[in-house]
């Protein structure tokens, strides 16, 4: 037992030893100090409850540099900012790479008490470099573009958006001989048409600068977006009247040809175009069928549609009805023709759009026929139920005549041909 107690002694004066050196150095306090290259960095070591000991700051080379207020070391970068009883203040200016390190705080005790200030100097990275692989791109083509942001400490970091959407890149860091990082990140993503124009965004982000950025237009080229417009007839197309088409074709580069052509068949030999513009005058039913706006670039191919259907011409005949003037408004509706949305498979407009309004205007017609006859039926059904209530009347039949004086039904016919009067007449009602 006194074996085992003279052994765990030491033990338990070492630790008494260290717990009383903690507390006693939690009397000198410092900082940690980050600064930019070129700025200025301030050492500050702080006391409590200085019992009037003396305070010195050395550098990583445990070189002292200030001895309470008296600087020994030759470097006029040191400047004494505060000295009394419970702090001494040093400020470095012109910090470079070289005077990163440890400095230490200390305080001539028994023991003596040090406490320890790393400098770390941050170097910002030079102006980001943006690049791409093309400056000109077609749509649905996959681009590559890098941004490097070179000479830095620590190493920075890169992110990319292209307009307002955050794109992810893939970065490569090294490291050149004196101790610096230079960054790479390299982006690729496949373009479309909606992305001409837009700007592509480097962001270097790093604790010595803010808002560092470089940026690239996008320039992007796509086949040319087709539609086909309308100028007359605005309503239905009927025999007899005049058409024209335009051709509207967008892209980039602008498209090199428009034409116009006749699916299945070939452009009637009357018809007349005019640059973009298609006329076909004194339209027929032989003209039926779809015509096609198409446009080209150096990029690819696009096209329009257009159905024609022609109706039979307005005839003068007389409108008998109400039904068949609102026939003739409904059908006067303008837009029945109007274009659809292009695109590169497109929705043909169909000069047949105002069909669907002629048969409901004929049904409509014959609907308004049938109630007037129905009508006119209810009506004349009516009157007659009316007329024979007002006349109903009585008649006597050959065997009501006799018949209860008559055995059989002969001798009551026997007996009716004779005369024989019945007070009971029998009566039948007719309506």
């Amino acid at each position: 037992m006194d074996s085992a107690f003279s052994h765990s002694l030491p033990l338990f004066s070492s630790f008494s030893s260290l717990f009383l050196f903690q507390v006693q150095s939690q009397n000198l306090v410092t900082d940690n100090v980050s600064v930019v290259e070129g700025e200025t960095a301030t050492i500050s070591c702080r006391v409590k409850n200085n019992d009037d000991s003396v305070i010195q700051l050395l550098n990583p080379n445990r070189q002292t540099i200030y001895f309470k207020d008296v600087r020994p070391l030759k470097d006029a970068r040191f400047q004494l900012v505060n000295f009394s009883d419970n702090e001494l203040r040093v400020a470095l200016s012109n910090v470079s790479l070289s005077d990163e390190g440890r400095y230490v705080c200390q305080l001539y005790t028994d023991p003596p008490q040090e406490a320890y200030a790393d400098i770390t100097v941050l170097i910002p990275p030079g102006n980001p470099i943006i690049e791409s692989r093309e400056d000109i791109v077609s749509e649905g083509n996959e681009t590559e573009m890098t941004c490097t942001a070179m000479g830095s400490k620590p190493a920075a970091t890169i992110r990319w958006m292209k307009g307002d959407k955050e794109l992810q890149g893939k970065s490569k860091v090294e490291v050149t001989y004196d101790r610096m990082y230079t960054v790479t990140s390299l982006l690729r993503f496949t373009v479309t048409k909606e992305d001409d124009g837009v700007p592509v965004v480097c962001i270097v982000d790093h604790p010595a600068v803010k808002d560092f950025q470089a940026q690239k237009y996008l320039e992007v080229q796509y086949k040319p977006e087709v539609k086909i417009v309308v100028g007359f007839p605005q309503g239905l197309t009927r025999e007899g009247e005049n058409l024209e088409l335009t051709c509207k074709a967008k892209g980039k580069p602008q498209p090199q040809q428009v034409n116009w052509v006749k699916v299945d068949d070939d452009v009637p030999s009357h018809a007349v175009i005019t640059g973009t513009d298609l006329l076909i005058e004194n339209l027929n039913k032989s003209y039926n069928g779809t015509y096609r706006c198409v446009a080209s670039n150096s990029v690819g191919e696009s096209y329009d549609d257009y159905i024609l259907y022609v109706y039979d011409a307005l005839t003068t005949t007389p409108i008998p009805t109400t039904a068949t003037t609102t026939m003739y408004t409904t059908t006067s509706l303008p837009g029945i023709t109007q274009d659809a949305a292009p695109s590169t498979e497109p929705a043909a407009h169909d000069s047949r759009a105002g069909a669907g309004a002629q048969r409901a205007v004929d049904h409509a017609v014959i609907g308004g026929v049938v109630a007037v006859v129905v009508f006119a039926m209810l009506c004349l059904l009516i009157i007659l139920g009316r007329y024979f209530a007002r006349h109903k009347g009585t008649y006597f039949t050959h065997e009501a005549k006799g018949a209860d004086d008559a055995a059989d039904a002969d001798t009551a016919i026997i007996n009716a041909e004779g005369g024989h009067n019945n007070s009971d007449e029998k009566k039948e009602y007719y309506i």
